[in-house]
């Protein structure tokens, strides 16, 4: 064959190639619209912004660049070096949002996660003032931290109506894990990392998506609740956001939206209180893998099998959304302007409200609610009928105050056997005769899932004991006070 066609070829081949590339950007294109235009999604055009320009404009912003200066200054570094660790953080933090990823892969995966392991319920509390949200406003979703599910089933029940960004921890950045939460616009922070560089970026990245009106979803607590109760507010990003409205070209307005969370099993329930129970026993990083390893073996085998039970409930709340502009007519003048140590208690009045409005839309569900019942008497050997007994009567207190009780208008029969069929699986409680058994090794799990609920209905002491006084619990385990 010639030069002369073996060129032609060449050149044909790219053409074809071109072609087909062409083809399936088209196609790619069109299937983003359509599964946007299926959901119905809210979702900010910054999302699709190219991730280099997102990270050009960090590059060129003034803070940054001060907090450079003063990184040289204390650390005697050239500039070359810091803007290469800067450029490290960028890259760390700025997601790659893939609308296909996140619509059509993870919101498939998260449906059938979901709904093979819980029965979903979700409720509005205030539909009106979540509808009277202008849409140019940005909604940030304020969420207490459970488990570690609570990304997927948060993200699933909004999927259809708005794309929200998470913050999400540093224990997610391992391949494939730190892949997949970008693609779906999750942003990942280090927490209890101090150094004043890192976070100006952060802080700047924070604010530049919410100048550019992008959902966020965050948890105020900065991590998961070891003993089951509502943790105290952290307020690094809660700061970031409320700051952007020091930019004068920001005329929106922050829509903090409170998201109450509940379930009947939290997945990773037993490592979560190990540490507080006994710090000897809490298990190394391999432990852990081969633990979820083996969780996940078992399941996948009980699910080709057949044998695989859902989980109980899964309870999410929207609660009534609080306007920062309004709040700040409330705060002092130019608290957002004070110094740090000065203007964080402020905000720390801000972050306990909305934890207070979380706390008072927690869903109720049949385990924790027969949790509080068991554990309200004190004793290892409880009668079923003082039980439910009892579980009637936490349920009139729940609704006195308000409390959202998952199908509170069931008989309490119906929901002591919903949470009779989850203590019995995971082993907590054993019938005998009449009688309950609270289990030693079950006693830390029943007070993780009462104290879910404890700020709404504080447990009685218990009653005149039922039984004989070697039946009252004297040294079963429990978990420390934090």
């Amino acid at each position: 064959m010639t030069p002369l066609l073996w060129l032609a070829l060449l050149l044909g081949l790219l053409a074809a190639a071109t072609l087909i590339l062409w083809f399936a950007r088209r196609h790619l294109r069109r299937a983003a619209l359509r599964a946007l235009h299926d959901f119905r999604a809210r979702l900010a055009r910054y999302k699709l912004q190219e991730r280099r320009l997102v990270k050009a404009a960090l590059a060129d912003d003034p803070a940054i660049a001060a907090a450079v200066r003063e990184h040289m200054a204390a650390h005697r570094l050239s500039e070359e070096v810091v803007r290469r660790r800067v450029n490290v953080y960028v890259d760390e933090i700025v997601p790659h949002f893939n609308v296909l990823s996140y619509y059509k892969i993870g919101y498939n995966l998260a449906k059938i996660f979901v709904n093979l392991l819980y029965k979903v319920s979700v409720d509005y509390q205030d539909e009106a003032a979540l509808a009277a949200i202008p849409r140019r406003d940005v909604v940030v979703y304020l969420m207490n931290h459970r488990s570690n599910a609570d990304y997927v089933v948060v993200a699933y029940v909004l999927a259809r109506g708005v794309h929200v960004s998470y913050a999400v921890g540093e224990w997610a950045r391992a391949w494939p894990l730190e892949y997949v939460f970008k693609s779906f616009g999750a942003y990942f922070i280090r927490r209890r990392f101090r150094e004043p560089l890192y976070h100006a970026v952060l802080e700047r990245y924070i604010q530049l998506i919410t100048r550019n009106g992008v959902t966020q979803g965050i948890f105020p607590e900065g991590g998961l609740t070891r003993d089951g109760r509502l943790r105290a507010p952290k307020l690094g990003l809660l700061d970031y956001i409320c700051r952007t409205l020091l930019d004068p070209s920001f005329t929106r307005d922050v829509w903090f939206v409170p998201v109450a969370i509940n379930y009947d099993r939290v997945l990773e329930d037993r490592s979560l209180i190990r540490e507080l129970t006994d710090e000897r026993d809490r298990p190394g990083r391999i432990a852990q893998f081969f633990t979820v390893a083996s969780y996940l073996a078992s399941n996948t085998l009980r699910l080709l099998t057949g044998r695989l039970q859902r989980y109980g409930r899964a309870a999410v709340n929207f609660g009534t959304p609080l306007s920062l502009r309004a709040w700040l007519r409330t705060a002092p003048d130019g608290v957002l302007d004070w110094p740090k140590e000065k203007r964080l208690p402020e905000l720390d009045k801000l972050a306990r409200e909305m934890l207070d409005r979380i706390g008072a839309i927690l869903p109720v569900t049949p385990v924790p609610l027969a949790a509080a019942a068991l554990l309200s008497f004190d004793q290892t050997v409880i009668p079923r009928a003082a039980v439910l007994e009892r579980m009637d009567e936490l349920r009139d207190r729940l609704h006195e105050v308000n409390g959202k009780v998952v199908r509170g208008g069931a008989g309490i029969g119906d929901i002591w056997d919903r949470a009779w069929r989850m203590l019995r699986m995971r082993r907590l409680v054993v019938a005998e005769g009449d009688s309950l058994v609270v289990l030693p090794r079950g006693r830390p799990l029943l007070e993780y899932y009462a104290n879910a609920i404890a700020h709404l209905v504080p447990i009685r002491g218990p009653r005149r004991p039922f039984h004989k006084a070697h039946e009252v619990e004297t040294d079963l385990p429990k978990l420390k006070k934090l």
